[in-house]
């Protein structure tokens, strides 16, 4: 992987700021409102970056120092070495919904593939030292999600993150895993081979540089990264002093939806929090896929659409319709707006004037419906009626891109 390929000359810039010491997202954007542009904001002087709210003599010198950090340069290679990409701010790949919390990422390191239908995600979330009743959970749920065109979100951690991850990788979907450490090694070490396996069909991400390590301190920011990327989040088990609880709770602050799987009462170790969120209204209880989809509005119509909840509450999952039937309103417009020419889902977008995220969730529902096909590249164009849809100067028939 070349340096051109690593980051962009933009993110350079961006990579300086994020090791310059004090900065970090908030104060970041206020140098940025302030200045204009991150190009600006190296080359400011002392003074002008004392103007800055919030930018005191010690951020501004760190600033300052930023633009002759020779380890950006060796961290660029360490990335190379390692077969993952660097993201910032205004990068298209950047997440759109996480570019949208109070705090992203400045730059954000990745392993793997992010796709547009990930905008359509959903967090599983849960304790490390779970019950075999939560793994059980977070494993159907994780498959659940999956088969439905979420793609799922967790931290890769022990317990129900590990498990929700297996799930949506059994089902045939993509899943994300944050990481509280640097993208240079696997923590915990025994989900190496489920690492792997996420960068096949998915992505790991980290703010973290190459080589940190999995201190305590680092989960707690991770966990906003987790929220950002998703719509809404599930707590699956959590006790009274879970980390799970500070993701519900940051989901609430970013204006996302909150679900909790009930637990036994007589196991308060790893249920006593999760029935608390919901018995003070902070989650809404869920016990089938069809709970959280009720909640999602348009994004959860377009999915039910595409998939039968038969075998849901036996936790053998969801299947894909199997023909196509009448069309919503939302699967009609973007229907409409293709044709036989590959359109990639910002130019769909543009021409139906709705949300990528709705996008996203429709484009899933009308690829399960079997009326359109996603090709190479992230695009997407409509199945001809008497056999498989062709790209315009392709070679041949193509098949389906495998979505997971």
């Amino acid at each position: 992987m070349s340096d051109a390929e690593v980051i962009s000359e933009t993110g350079r810039r961006y990579l300086r700021l994020q090791r310059a010491a004090e900065v970090g997202p908030i104060r970041l954007g206020r140098l940025l409102a302030y200045f204009g542009n991150v190009e600006a904001v190296l080359e400011a002087s002392k003074m002008d970056l004392l103007r800055v709210e919030g930018i005191g003599p010690v951020t501004a010198a760190a600033v300052r120092q930023a633009r002759d950090d020779a380890g950006v340069e060796k961290e660029i290679e360490r990335a190379a070495a390692c077969g993952v990409r660097i993201l910032c701010l205004e990068d298209a790949e950047y997440p759109a919904t996480l570019r949208r919390v109070p705090d992203p990422p400045i730059c954000l390191y990745v392993r793997g593939a992010l796709e547009p239908a990930d905008t359509v995600a959903i967090a599983v979330v849960g304790s490390r030292r779970c019950s075999h009743y939560g793994c059980e959970q977070a494993e159907r749920f994780g498959a659940l999600l999956g088969q439905a065109g979420f793609t799922v979100v967790s931290g890769l951690a022990r317990g129900i993150d590990g498990h929700a991850h297996r799930g949506a990788l059994r089902s045939g979907g993509r899943t994300l895993g944050v990481l509280g450490n640097g993208l240079a090694n696997v923590y915990p070490p025994e989900h190496f081979a489920l690492a792997t396996e996420i960068t096949q069909h998915g992505a790991l991400l980290s703010e973290l540089p190459l080589d940190t390590g999995p201190e305590a301190k680092n989960f707690p920011p991770r966990n906003r990264i987790i929220v950002g990327l998703a719509l809404g989040v599930l707590v699956v088990e959590a006790g009274e002093h879970s980390g799970a609880l500070i993701s519900a709770r940051l989901a609430n602050e970013y204006n996302r939806e909150v679900f909790a799987l009930p637990g036994r009462v007589d196991q308060l170790a790893t249920s006593s929090g999760t029935n608390a969120l919901i018995r003070d209204g902070h989650a809404k209880l869920v016990m089938s896929l069809e709970d959280i989809l009720a909640e999602l509005g348009p994004i959860g119509d377009a999915l039910r659409g595409g998939v039968t909840t038969a075998g849901d509450g036996d936790g053998r999952g969801t299947a894909p319709a199997s023909a196509p039937g009448r069309l919503s309103e939302p699967e009609q417009l973007v229907l409409n707006a293709l044709d036989i020419d590959p359109l990639d889902i910002d130019t769909v977008c543009r021409q139906v004037t709705l949300p990528p995220a709705r996008v996203a969730a429709v484009l899933t529902t009308l690829q399960l419906k079997g009326v359109i096909q996603q090709l190479p590249g992230h695009r997407f164009v409509r199945r001809r009626a008497s056999g498989p849809a062709v790209a315009v100067g392709s070679e041949g028939p193509s098949g389906p891109e495998p979505q997971g």
